[in-house]
Parts: structure tokens; C-alpha cells; sequence
């Protein structure tokens, strides 16, 4: 990716642990390097097909003076997330340097540096219970209401049958594309009070919902936690989850069995056929 450089921009703000830090405040330097494809800009010459970069530094100084962080860990995490949110850029380096920390002691300065990017994440989406094209569609909407998710892609919704053995009403499916901010985790905690917003209930497993969203793939992260397996455990076997994704992301790439959707969608049609 295409980078775009800003070194040691000195901004005078009241970040800090102590009292005299925030009242009197003092000198910072901030660096940034904005990842971005420069490729459309440098054949045509047009800063609309870039990001201004004077733009970002007179953001980034405004901000660092208008909002007062104690820690640097927490200023640059807040650079870097409005600066992903308000600029075209895909991900973002920023450290930021303290030179008059008071440790008392003899240094150049301190500094944290952070990198962060939009995620590609795959979801699946159903629902059995009452209106299920507007749960689905109400779910959509509460996601791109998010500014830290952006819905890129969305599937045609299909009908399949319950799965898991629990009689109920059949289920309308789906997958999203999504770019996210989010850890995989924060991520979650979203779904869930999207979910609870669409009343969905957990009375029994596999049994019927009115919003059922799932995490299927995170990049090409694994995830291994009590609360959270990605990727999803199950989603190579399921063909209503497979034959939605195949339509919007079929170059996703299953990390632990190198395959991609188009592929893993292949192998369960043909599973399917053999055991007709």
C-alpha cells in the first residue's frame, strides 16, 4: 500500500498524568503515515483522487489541542481512529513524541507509535421470526449507523431449512462484507446489542431468532475464546451460509484451511451430490 508521510508536526497541548501538564500543557511532535492507493492521483494529477495531507495536519492539531487525554497510549488511539473515520485512507501509522516528559532524569523524548486499519470481516445474517426481510434489513442499517463499520457488500437473501433438528419455521439468510475499526471482540459486543434491540432470544440452541448474526471470517485472524471462535466453527459445512458469501467475497480466505469461499462452497455442492 501507498503511503503518505508527516514527520514531527509540533503541536503545543495539555495531555498528561499530572496536574501542571494539563493546566500549563506543553510541546508534542506528531508523525503519520497514511496508507492509501496513490496509484489513480499520480496518473491524473487531481488531489480528489488522494487525501490532502495540509488537510489531516490542521485536523490532527485542532484535535489535539480541542480534547485532553492523560495517557498517549489514549491520544493516539484517538488520531488514528477520527482520522480512518473522517479522510479516505485505508490505515494509518501515528506516533506521538512527549520531548519534556518529567521523568528527570537524562532523554530525547518519549513516544508511543500505533498502526491501525479498516478490516475486512465476512458475517453471515437470518432470521425465522416475524418480519424477517425487515429484521435482516433493520440489523444492515444498525451496522452502517456505526461510523467505526462500514456494510460494503450485501448478499440477495435466500430461504433454507432450520438447521439443527428443532422444528420451526424455515430461515431467510444472508452474508455481509463489512469493514470494520472494531477488534474482533468489540465487534461482537455490537452484534449482541443489535441483537437484543431485534429482541432475540436464546431459549434453545439452533432454535428459531429474530436476528441471528455471526462472525464467519476477521481478515485471516483465528480466534480462539470462550465467547468467540472465528472462524466460525461450522461455516465449511453450512450450505446457507456458503452460498450467500460466495456472492460477495468468494477470494475469502479460510485461515486454518487455506481455501477460499468459491472453494469451500465447491467441495459442499459436491459433498452434497455424493451423499444424494
Amino acid at each position: 500500500m501507498d503511503k503518505i508521510e508527516i514527520r514531527d508536526l509540533e503541536v503545543y497541548a495539555h495531555h498528561g498524568v499530572l496536574e501542571e501538564e494539563t493546566a500549563l500543557g506543553q510541546k508534542f511532535l506528531i508523525s503519520l503515515e497514511l496508507g492509501l492507493d496513490t496509484r489513480k492521483a499520480g496518473k491524473t494529477d487531481v488531489l480528489e483522487n488522494s487525501v490532502s495531507y495540509a488537510e489531516v495536519v490542521h485536523f490532527v492539531n485542532q484535535y489535539l489541542q480541542e480534547y485532553t487525554f492523560k495517557l498517549l497510549e489514549a491520544a493516539v488511539e484517538h488520531v488514528a481512529e477520527e482520522i480512518l473515520i473522517r479522510f479516505p485512507v485505508e490505515e494509518v501509522k501515528v506516533e506521538l513524541k512527549k520531548p519534556w516528559a518529567p521523568i528527570l532524569l537524562p532523554m530525547d523524548t518519549v513516544a508511543v507509535s500505533i498502526k491501525r486499519k479498516w478490516n475486512m470481516v465476512c458475517l453471515s445474517i437470518g432470521s425465522n421470526m416475524g418480519d424477517t426481510k425487515k429484521n435482516l434489513e433493520d440489523a444492515i442499517k444498525m451496522l452502517s449507523d456505526n461510523p467505526k463499520i462500514r456494510v460494503e457488500k450485501v448478499s440477495g437473501f435466500i430461504v433454507t431449512k432450520p438447521y439443527g433438528g428443532v422444528e420451526q419455521d424455515d430461515f431467510l439468510n444472508g452474508a455481509l462484507l463489512i469493514k470494520t475499526l472494531l477488534s474482533p471482540n468489540e465487534l461482537l459486543e455490537v452484534i449482541g446489542v443489535i441483537e437484543q434491540a431485534l429482541k432475540r432470544e436464546r431459549l434453545i440452541h439452533w432454535g428459531p431468532r429474530t436476528i441471528d448474526l455471526d462472525i464467519l471470517l476477521y481478515e485471516e485472524e483465528v480466534v480462539r475464546e470462550p465467547n468467540l471462535i472465528i472462524p466460525h466453527i461450522e461455516m465449511h459445512l453450512r450450505d446457507f451460509v456458503l452460498r450467500p458469501l460466495v456472492q460477495i467475497a468468494p477470494w475469502a480466505k479460510h485461515p486454518l484451511l487455506q481455501k477460499t469461499v468459491f472453494q469451500l462452497f465447491l467441495e459442499l455442492q459436491q459433498k452434497e451430490s455424493n451423499d444424494k
